[in-house]
């Protein structure tokens, strides 16, 4: 008898069935991995817009009045894109306390839901 060549479907099984098993280890490490680089992004994010207004404060004693104006004024490159929703408009504006001058005082997340410590992203 001539055997032959190539792959038997026993053979071509247990291929698949090794591959599924790897990736059933490998996946739930990426999206994992993934939730938590968009959480760093949002948190880096937070600090500079932050940072450019403390700046801006600092520089002319009052706040801006908008995100736009700190990035006229070279304190922001650009508004940055919120990682959780994926877009720049997402963005909630605190005002300032009653008596000082400006609109934006503060900076927090529009996104819904948690973080995996299990903080609100509106809270950050």
């Amino acid at each position: 008898m001539r055997r032959e060549k190539g792959f038997t479907l026993l053979e071509l099984m247990v291929v698949m069935t090794i591959i599924a098993t790897l990736m059933t280890i490998a996946l739930p490490r990426y999206f994992n991995s993934l939730e938590a680089s968009k959480e760093t992004t949002l948190r880096q994010s937070l600090s500079a817009m932050r940072e450019a207004l403390d700046h801006f404060y600092g520089d002319t004693g009052r706040y801006p009045d908008s995100i736009e104006q700190l990035i006229e004024q070279r304190y922001l490159r650009n508004a940055p894109l919120d990682p959780i929703t994926e877009r720049k408009d997402q963005w909630v504006l605190i005002a300032p306390p009653d008596g000082v001058a400006g609109g934006v005082a503060d900076i927090k997340s529009g996104a819904s839901g948690r973080a995996r410590d299990g903080s609100q992203f509106s809270e950050w």
